[in-house]
């Protein structure tokens, strides 16, 4: 978190703070072997609503993103970490780093595991960029709201994919919503 606060020109103990009383959600993913892969997903497409993804993989592959119009394989690398972005951290950085769209692919022999740990701050903590990066920037990207708020629209509205946070900065903005 110090580093991405570094990167982004503010105080380098500002998101580390951010998420210290945090509720991260540890997950273990299991995807079957699909005797016609191409007829399904583990995962479609989405990005995380979560602040930071860190995933481990196991040497099946099946982690895919999207970049440069395409979908593009990330291979498994012994002993290595793939780190994503997701909407909250997009939201705690104004939109300098995006969340990264991905899926999960399943093969037709092997099974596939994975185990992904999503960094999320507490649940009632405010999410707004540092203002130092809103002066910098000239503007706010999105509006503030809370974990709560936001893991509730991906799980009763909304279900999360290439378009959640613009959705969900749509959906707490409006009225209907109650959130105002």
């Amino acid at each position: 978190m110090e580093l991405l606060a570094i990167s982004l020109g503010v105080d380098r103990g500002y998101y580390r703070s951010f998420f210290e009383d945090g509720c991260s959600i540890m997950r273990c993913n299991f995807y079957p072997p699909c005797q016609e892969p191409g007829l399904t997903l583990g995962t479609g497409p989405h990005r995380d609503p979560t602040a930071l993804t860190i995933l481990h993989q196991d040497q099946v592959g099946g982690l895919e993103v999207f970049s440069d119009n395409v979908w593009q394989t990330v291979r498994p690398r012994q002993n290595a970490l793939v780190i994503n972005i997701g909407d909250t951290f997009m939201a705690l950085s104004n939109g300098t780093y995006k969340s990264c769209l991905h899926r999960a692919v399943v093969t037709k022999y092997e099974e596939r595991k994975s185990l992904a740990f999503f960094l999320c701050p507490k649940e009632d903590k405010v999410v707004r960029p540092p203002p130092d990066l809103v002066c910098n920037q000239g503007r706010r990207m999105y509006p503030d709201f809370t974990w709560s708020d936001l893991l509730h629209f991906t799980q009763k509205y909304y279900r999360a994919d290439d378009a959640t946070l613009q959705n969900f900065t749509k959906w707490i903005i409006s009225p209907k919503s109650g959130n105002l």
